[in-house]
């Protein structure tokens, strides 16, 4: 009896690492769903994809992360067209160039960046651990380093800057694949995050005045998005990844996050804090 076709959702995949990450999974033979907000970038992608792969097994799915109905609809949509999932990328994320809210009045980069796959990964769990041994890979950043994190104000942050947005957003990235991990078999459900490195996208232009700006000027001397999506590939091909549950890695390798980002308790005060603001 042939095994199961694999099916890998990516978010956040029209473009930059999410676009090199569902092209390097279609190349190693899943069936690839890409996830974004903008049904025509969408289409571009599955088409670029699919012809880079040479692959006819890419699907498309509309999800908009700044609203939580629209995750919920995406979820929705996953799970009612495919009675399996072996992978879920959360790959999806911004730096907010102003203070804006998103459509469930949060702030938009925490919403975004954390509360939307936090929803979406516990929407998919059950399926995830039915089509076991399954993976759940997260692109969080080295720029949690020396970022701070209150769960209680994180949706309304008093001194916001777009930088200081971002790094607590990715602390939080963190913080969820630790409090997910104790939560799991590793047998059943691996889940690890990832550093992908400083790669050329264009997450950097809303990083504010003169940090979007400096960010533009190198771009041309960083590592390309294909470079940026290789640890995500890593830890969704490699063929054990329990040795990498509930880790950090960087450059395909287990590293040692900031102190903040190994606090367990601060790790479950977000979970329950977060599984308030979204409805579970």
């Amino acid at each position: 009896m042939p095994a199961p076709e694999r099916i890998a959702l990516v978010t956040g995949a029209t473009a930059g690492i999410g676009l090199e990450t569902a092209l390097g999974l279609a190349r190693q033979g899943f069936r690839v769903v890409i996830a974004g907000r903008d049904a025509g970038r969408l289409e571009t992608a599955r088409r670029s994809v699919a012809a880079r792969a040479g692959s006819s097994a890419i699907e498309t799915a509309l999800g908009d992360f700044a609203s939580l109905a629209a995750v919920r609809a995406l979820a929705a949509e996953v799970l009612a067209r495919h009675d399996r999932l072996d992978l879920l990328v959360n790959n999806a994320g911004l730096i907010a160039p102003r203070v804006e809210m998103s459509a469930d009045g949060y702030e938009l980069t925490i919403a975004v960046n954390h509360l939307a796959p936090f929803l979406l990964t516990n929407l998919l769990l059950e399926r995830l651990k039915a089509s076991a041994p399954a993976r759940i890979v997260t692109v969080a950043s080295m720029a949690h380093k020396g970022a701070k994190l209150d769960p209680a104000t994180m949706t309304d942050p008093a001194d916001w800057t777009p930088l200081s947005a971002y790094g607590s957003s990715k602390l939080a990235n963190i913080l969820f694949t630790r409090a997910l991990a104790r939560r799991l078999d590793a047998q059943t459900v691996t889940v690890a995050c990832l550093h992908p490195g400083v790669i050329a996208t264009d997450i950097g232009n809303g990083a504010g005045i003169f940090a979007g700006l400096g960010w533009r000027l190198a771009k041309p001397f960083l590592d390309r998005p294909e470079k940026g999506a290789e640890t995500s590939i890593f830890l969704a091909t490699t063929p054990d990844a329990t040795p990498f549950h509930g880790a950090y890695l960087k450059h395909k390798a287990i590293s040692r996050p900031d102190p903040a980002a190994r606090d367990d308790r601060l790790a479950e005060a977000l979970w329950q804090e977060s599984a308030r603001l979204v409805g579970i």
